[in-house]
């Protein structure tokens, strides 16, 4: 097999792709073939030594990959070889072959487009988990999605739409902004302009937005949270401005608003019961055609070190695909 190997954590700059030993599945493992992954900003920050994930080196990064069952590790039920799956495994999706905790992978039904599946488990599966769940999002309620071009935003403003809420996209660019429209926002606002308090305002008829999707953190969380509706949801997804921003809380007081942690990885640990729930719900929507993962590009795998550039650009509309060679 081939890898991306990560010596030491200090960029992207210092993975090689190399070939490796083909791994043997232990008990209660499975071997996958893989047929894509994607990226996700968490990725950038592992192979950094930023993240609060630090896998040991050397170490495969790519944390979310699709393919197919090669090989069973004794004791595993419900899954045989030939059996196209996706995982989320947090370590090992850059490579060709993955040995993977049968625990964290998804049986797919046989119309699930792989690529698709390889950019599906993270984002959906947070976006569901903070939405339908952590927000108890109701139809008719007003959702702003912060970064709403990215994977996580796509994802949210998809499943927002579909629960019956009112989406108001905020991104930084008019491509971004245009390609949430097509997406199906409702309204769409630029959060880097000055004005972007009273553009949310506007759009809201003077009550701001009742849930507030944040994956970016940083200088925008506090204007947006002044922002929000009586018994607003602030959810908190991840930084990927880079800061942790710190917010005043007598803002929740005021609003009698709700912060609220979105952590979907353990969610699916604690609760597995729920979250399987929630993904059946999410492969239903897939079938029919109300949620679909953004794919921004299509690379071989090979091009690693160019996705990740083109990720801290902050260029990449939805997710990333790397694909390895059918």
């Amino acid at each position: 097999m081939k890898a991306w190997i990560c010596d030491q954590p200090i960029g992207p700059q210092a993975l090689r792709w190399t070939e490796c030993p083909t791994p043997e599945p232990k008990p209660g493992e499975v071997r996958v073939a893989i047929a894509a992954a994607s990226l996700n900003f968490p990725d950038l920050l592992v192979v950094a030594g930023k993240y609060q994930f630090k896998p040991e080196p050397p170490f495969v990064p790519g944390s979310e990959f699709a393919g197919t069952v090669e090989a069973v590790g004794e004791g595993v039920r419900g899954l045989s070889v030939g059996q196209r799956v996706a995982a989320f495994a947090g370590t090992g999706g850059f490579a060709t072959h993955a040995c993977v905790d049968a625990r964290l992978v998804m049986p797919l039904p046989a119309d699930f487009d792989l690529e698709d599946a390889s950019a599906f488990l993270c984002t959906y599966g947070t976006c569901h988990h903070a939405l339908a769940d952590r927000a108890a999002l109701q139809a008719g309620e007003t959702v702003l999605v912060l970064g709403a071009a990215g994977g996580v935003g796509t994802a949210a403003l998809q499943i927002a739409r579909t629960l019956g809420a009112r989406v108001i996209a905020a991104a930084s660019t008019p491509a971004k902004l245009e390609a949430c429209r097509t997406l199906g926002a409702d309204e769409v606002v630029d959060y880097t302009q000055a004005d972007f308090r009273d553009r949310l305002k506007a759009l809201t008829s003077g009550r701001g937005p009742d849930v507030i999707v944040d994956p970016i953190g940083g200088d925008l969380a506090e204007p947006a949270f002044r922002s929000i509706a009586w018994r607003g949801r602030y959810l908190v997804i991840g930084f990927a401005q880079g800061r942790i921003p710190a917010i005043p809380l007598n803002l929740a007081l005021l609003k009698g608003a709700s912060l609220v942690g979105v952590f979907w990885g353990d969610f699916a640990r604690r609760e597995p019961q729920r979250n399987a729930a929630a993904l059946a719900e999410l492969a239903r929507w897939y079938a029919e055609g109300k949620v679909k993962p953004v794919i921004d590009r299509r690379w071989p795998m090979e091009r690693l070190h160019d996705a990740f550039e083109r990720m801290a650009g902050r260029e990449v509309v939805g997710k990333l695909v790397l694909v390895n060679p059918a």
